[in-house]
């Protein structure tokens, strides 16, 4: 029997008949949740023109709205994020503490000034205000102007700030969305959207929201939803096996930005193994970046490139920081990083096989509170991607070349140490693919006001449209230049 009810609101109506029973993704937690089969007729926009109300609302009037908004997701006061989050207990990857703080936090992302930043910093808010005009070099007059789309958001459950986030994007754009939630939190997007029902339910922001869940691969919500009469943006986040199931809906008309899985890494200069404290400092860092958000994030180190050297003093150095980066992700405070409830099984068995095995690898740890896997020569494991629930690989390294040639389009977040490796090597990271490189330990302070994932997605959720006006006495028409030829109109082939 299901323990938690995931509603359907749509466009401002909240529906929480239990047609359906879905079970979460850890410890057996059951929801239930209205059947959107059949609802898929309201959950549409009825026409693209639908979106006018939206642009009678000045860029400080939407301001205004989500900072409402934002005062009353205080997690003490409102008893929808309040089942949101006690479901999340049970069904995510993240600690109750670390749950707890990120909850008592998703009303800053609706902060006025904070929203004011992502819009002009990401988009520019004259261009989400009204046509701007441009004169160009061959005498054209040009207007341009951003406008939202008719959207679906499948958006990530690792971190609820995602739910939140995705919502201040879709009000800046001045979209219409649907949200697809995800198994693991089925609930924040849900919770935030009733809270806005209740605040303000025939308010155009509150209208052009609707949040739904479905199983991914239900073909009857899909290829219904999936047409370009019903959806022009699909900004899917997920894992890869998500990723390639919605790219088969794509087609003229419909444009897919994807905030897909990738892996992160750290690059950690000699100076850092001068002595005792510098090597500390950086393995305290090394351990924030490794152990923020329970390592479920893309954002998350799980490779540690060090230029320690490969000859024996080069190991023992990185065998000494290995117990200290151990020692530093124990001591994690329980609101940023706590141990698993069980190390991953693959995992698990994957390092079994090392201490048992390998003379090439040093495993420390390697339980549920985390581990460090210490290589003894210069390579990653080869189950790099697998590593999670705290687990880091260090890999010791004559040259940073050898780091730098590791980067690829796979590559999201760099952490480099210290700070001034960071300007040095940044060109050279970009050209091999990386897309965020980032102060060593703060790794999990992403910034909204920017790129994300090597692309900026908030101009992609527009569509820009352009205006040209052309002046006959600036830029002749064609048939009055001389030479011109009418073409032949006749059909007969000359």
């Amino acid at each position: 029997m299901a323990e938690f009810s995931a509603p359907l609101v749509i466009r401002g109506r909240v529906i929480e008949a239990a047609d359906l029973e879905f079970g979460g993704r850890r410890e057996g937690a059951h929801f239930a949740t209205p059947d959107v089969r059949r609802h898929l007729d309201e959950l549409v926009l009825a026409t693209p023109s639908a979106l006018a109300d939206l642009y009678r609302l000045s860029f400080e009037e939407i301001l205004d709205y989500l900072a409402a908004l934002g005062e009353r997701l205080s997690l003490s006061a409102n008893a929808y994020l309040q089942q949101a989050f006690e479901l999340s207990i049970r069904v995510s990857g993240l600690g109750e503490d670390i749950l707890r703080h990120t909850y008592e936090r998703v009303g800053d992302v609706f902060a006025r000034e904070a929203v004011r930043e992502i819009a002009d910093r990401t988009i520019g808010i004259r261009y989400l205000e009204g046509w701007v005009e441009v004169p160009l070099a061959n005498g054209c007059r040009a207007a341009v102007r951003a406008f939202g789309a008719r959207s679906v958001h499948i958006v990530a459950g690792n971190v609820p700030t995602v739910s939140a986030l995705s919502i201040v994007r879709n009000a800046i754009t001045r979209s219409d969305a649907i949200f697809k939630t995800p198994s693991n939190d089925p609930l924040t997007a849900a919770a935030i959207a009733r809270t806005m029902v209740d605040m303000a339910p025939d308010h155009p922001i509150t209208k052009h929201l609707s949040v739904a869940y479905w199983k991914g691969g239900d073909a009857a919500v899909e290829e219904a939803l999936y047409q370009p009469r019903n959806v022009e943006k699909i900004i899917a986040w997920g894992g890869l096996a998500s990723i390639r199931h919605v790219a088969k809906y794509i087609q003229p008309g419909i444009d897919l930005i994807t905030l897909d899985p990738k892996l992160s890494s750290t690059i950690i200069g000699r100076d850092a193994f001068a002595d005792e404290k510098a090597m500390r400092t950086a393995a305290e860092r090394v351990a924030l970046d490794v152990g923020v958000f329970n390592q479920e994030g893309c954002l998350n180190a799980r490779v540690v490139y060090a230029e320690t050297g490969t000859d024996e003093l080069g190991l023992a150095r990185l065998n000494r920081f290995g117990a200290l980066v151990w020692e530093a992700i124990r001591a994690l405070p329980s609101h940023v990083s706590s141990p698993a409830r069980a190390l991953d099984r693959a995992l698990a068995e994957e390092l079994e096989s090392l201490r048992l095995g390998s003379e090439w690898h040093r495993i420390i740890g390697g339980t549920r509170e985390g581990g460090v896997i210490v290589s003894q020569i210069e390579e990653p494991v080869e189950f790099a991607r697998q590593l999670a629930n705290r687990v880091v690989n260090l890999v010791p390294v004559d040259s940073l070349e050898t780091a730098i040639r590791a980067v690829n389009a796979y590559t999201q977040t760099i952490g480099v140490y210290p700070e001034s490796l960071k300007t040095q090597l940044r060109d050279r990271l970009a050209f091999h693919g990386a897309q965020r490189l980032v102060s060593l330990g703060y790794a999990g302070n992403p910034v909204f006001a920017g790129p994300q994932d090597g692309m900026e997605p908030l101009r992609r959720m527009c569509r820009w449209i352009i205006d040209e006006s052309y002046d006959p006495a600036v830029v002749p028409l064609a048939s009055h230049v001389p030479g011109f030829r009418a073409p032949d109109l006749t059909g007969e082939v000359p």
